[in-house]
């Protein structure tokens, strides 16, 4: 991964791209375009900086940025909670330089996946750089022949399932807004990580081996997995919609529970009671 995928001037420059000038409130500099959204001296007028110090700063040379300098270029660029977060992540990296020790599942985690699934509903936990830690089996079975949990550690991985592996694409009907999702949420984590170099490595060969991933990291989006409706298609079920929500775990904050669940009554509830009755009764979370 090169330097640029996760430095602050490139995300910078790519929420500036997307502000129409008519929509802001900066008298427009006139003269024609080369590139769209603001110019940079359109953005630095709304944020109360100087050009060249605004300049300065897409540049990578300005050092420390202070708190309220970045609250105000965020409030010129319209940021949203998630994105104002990533950028402070890369103006000033919390764990810059922190080894980062393999995660591991504390047995209380795994006793709740069991639990979750006698209840019949599908979890998981996901690690850094959107990596598979743990599955209950009703996930496993929601997720057909796509087993994670059979593949190599390094290979236990959503993005690189998502990208490299068509067998996923198929199982999501709305595969393009999965995709950019998937993309969204891996670009937040490599902010908070930007020295890690499993992280480095797994961008590396999603950009080498997926053109759409490419393009949806070129866009710089920003997202963390918190709730939302998703369809799945299953070959034995069809179609099943779940809300999905997900919570941080005590004692490891780069570790997330994520739960689906359906609607009471609905087809799609019916279709993970028939996923339950097919498991194997035998453990294997």
């Amino acid at each position: 991964m090169t330097a640029s995928a996760i430095t602050l001037g490139d995300f910078l420059r790519s929420r500036r791209a997307r502000l129409a000038p008519e929509h802001t409130p900066v008298p427009v500099v006139p003269g024609r375009r080369r590139v769209p959204g603001l110019r940079r001296e359109e953005l630095a007028r709304l944020a109360g900086v100087s050009v060249d110090y605004y300049t300065r700063l897409e540049q990578g040379r300005c050092g420390k940025i202070s708190p309220v300098v970045l609250e105000a270029i965020a409030r010129a660029l319209r940021l949203d909670r998630i994105e104002r977060e990533h950028m402070r992540n890369l103006a000033e990296p919390r764990y810059s330089g922190k080894t980062l020790a393999p995660q591991r599942v504390r047995p209380e985690i795994w006793q709740l996946l069991g639990m979750l699934d006698r209840g019949g509903v599908p979890a998981m936990v996901l690690g850094r750089r959107t990596d598979l830690l743990a599955v209950n089996r009703m996930a496993r079975a929601l997720y057909h022949d796509l087993d994670l949990v059979a593949q190599p550690a390094f290979d236990r991985n959503i993005a690189r399932a998502a990208f490299l592996d068509n067998r996923l694409r198929d199982m999501v009907p709305d595969w393009e807004e999965t995709a950019a999702r998937i993309a969204a949420v891996l670009r937040f984590d490599a902010g908070r990580y930007p020295d890690d170099p499993l992280m480095h490595r797994l961008v590396h060969d999603l950009l080498s081996g997926s053109p759409e991933f490419a393009r949806l990291w070129a866009r710089h989006d920003v997202k963390q997995l918190l709730v939302g409706v998703k369809r799945h298609r299953h070959p034995v079920v069809g179609t099943v919609i779940l809300t999905y929500q997900s919570m941080i775990l005590p004692g490891d904050s780069d570790q997330t529970l994520l739960l689906y669940s359906v609607e009471a009554g609905s087809p799609s509830e019916a279709a993970l009671h028939t996923l339950a009755g097919r498991m194997s009764p035998a453990g294997g979370s």
